[in-house]
C-alpha cells in the first residue's frame, strides 16, 4: 500500500493541521478562524508556527504565509478553502 493511500485512509482525528504564519498578519487571522473551526469540528490536532521565529520556515515560506500543512505536507497558502480542507482531512 502506498504512503499516499494510507494517508487518505486516516481519520480526521489522526491528522495534524499546522498553520505557519506571523503576528499581525490579517490573512493569518482569517485562516486561523477557518482552521480552528474545522479542526475543532472534526477532532484533528491544530498547531501554529511563527515564521519570524524560525529561519528555515522563513526561507521556505516567506512569500506564502499563511501556509497550511496537513501532517507536515503543504496543503494551501494565503487562503484556506474550507471545503478543500475538509476533503483533505477525510470528512
Amino acid at each position: 500500500m502506498s504512503l499516499l493511500r494510507r494517508d487518505k485512509n486516516k481519520k480526521p482525528a489522526d491528522r495534524v493541521v499546522t498553520m505557519i504564519g506571523k503576528p499581525g498578519c490579517h490573512l493569518c487571522d482569517d485562516a486561523r478562524a477557518v482552521l480552528l473551526r474545522v479542526t475543532g469540528e472534526l477532532g484533528a490536532a491544530y498547531e501554529e508556527k511563527d515564521i519570524t521565529q524560525d529561519e528555515e520556515l522563513y526561507r521556505t515560506y516567506a512569500e506564502q504565509i499563511p501556509v497550511t500543512l496537513i501532517d507536515g505536507r503543504q496543503h494551501d497558502f494565503w487562503r484556506v478553502d474550507e471545503r478543500r480542507l475538509r476533503a483533505a482531512l477525510g470528512a
